[in-house]
């Protein structure tokens, strides 16, 4: 049986308001567990609810945020906000939807406004809200030129549509070390450029990987990264938005570049047959998959080609092979494209 959304968001509204408990709760100390109550409890379905069980046992102060890898729609973050109501933990932690994809980013905004709008999600939240912004993901799945634009247009729409609803918004940036994980050789330009109004003295960023140990291996580098953090988002929140936001020109022509190298990054991973097969034939993607060194399974889904596959491993995979494909696919193409005046507005830029 598949629910559409509005059926979903009104099951989990309704449920969200009942005082009594959605599953029995003596079946998690049965023998059986979960899987007790029926063929819709499946290995993945009862290691689900029992994540939740152990979240009610940890100390408030051990976990944070949970957060939603792959987030599509409204009725996700209110799902896992169930399941923590189900576990009984005390004082929930508050969901965060990651929106990765191209698509995802697009529709963000729709899927947080109905949230937004939802008087239970309101109360329950205190107005408040945290969002995460893919930037691996989206750079795998529509090249760098077009998931950037569509990072920074979201972040515009998104910090609106709270605005107009009295909701405090901080945006989480899911970004990686390498160029094409969305990270930047310049910390405080980076932050220095997020859109005028998007940031308001509040950012999270992810610290991962062999970042942490170039950033906080040594105490002298530790502070200075730190330093460079304060001093950006002071200036951030000082620095006249009038001088650093897009001009028309500029919008139109980030829109034309995201538009021609999209297609022609989607071309070639997507649209050639043999793109796969060369992949797998020309990096130890196969290999790393098979290495005991990762916190998560190089594939989303086991089955699949590349959409599947995670964006470390296919990042990681292209750099042994010194290629960095997925640092410039698709750049080339939209900056070939351009006309005299484009490119003027580009120096400009």
């Amino acid at each position: 049986m598949q629910w559409d959304e509005e059926t979903r968001i009104s099951w989990l509204t309704k449920e969200l308001n009942e005082k009594r408990p959605l599953l029995p709760r003596d079946v998690a100390q049965s023998v059986e567990g979960y899987a007790a109550l029926g063929d819709m409890f499946d290995p993945t379905v009862c290691d689900t609810i029992e994540t939740f069980d152990m979240i009610a046992t940890m100390p408030e102060e051990a976990l944070g945020a949970y957060v939603i890898s792959m987030s599509q729609a409204a009725s996700d973050v209110l799902a896992v906000r169930l399941l923590q109501e189900e576990a009984g933990v005390r004082n929930p932690m508050r969901v965060v939807p990651l929106f990765e994809t191209l698509d995802d980013l697009v529709n963000s905004t729709d899927i947080m406004r109905s949230l937004w709008s939802m008087p239970w999600y309101q109360g329950d939240t205190n107005k408040t809200q945290e969002v995460m912004i893919g930037y691996s993901d989206s750079a795998k799945d529509a090249g760098r030129v077009a998931a950037a634009w569509a990072q920074y247009q979201t972040q515009e729409l998104l910090a609106a549509a709270a605005q107009e609803h009295g909701v405090t918004l901080t945006f989480f940036h899911g970004k990686g070390g390498t160029v094409s994980r969305g990270g930047d050789p310049s910390t405080f330009r980076a932050i220095a450029a997020q859109p005028p109004g998007t940031v308001g003295g509040r950012f999270r960023i992810t610290e991962q990987g062999e970042i942490i140990t170039q950033n906080y291996a040594h105490p002298a580098i530790a502070e200075r990264h730190l330093d460079v953090f304060t001093a950006a988002l002071l200036h951030e929140r000082f620095f006249d938005p009038a001088q650093r936001s897009p001009t028309p020109a500029m919008r139109q022509l980030m829109d034309v570049m995201s538009e021609s190298s999209c297609a022609a990054y989607r071309d070639v991973v997507r649209g050639q047959p043999n793109f796969v097969p060369y992949f797998r034939s020309a990096t130890p993607e196969l290999e790393l998959a098979a290495l005991n060194v990762g916190s998560r399974p190089a594939k989303r889904r086991p089955t699949g080609g590349v959409e599947t596959l995670r964006a470390i491993p296919w990042v990681f995979a292209w750099t042994q092979t010194r290629l960095n494909l997925t640092a410039w696919l698709g750049v080339g193409s939209a900056l070939q494209q351009l006309e005299p005046g484009q490119k003027d507005t580009l120096k400009a830029m």
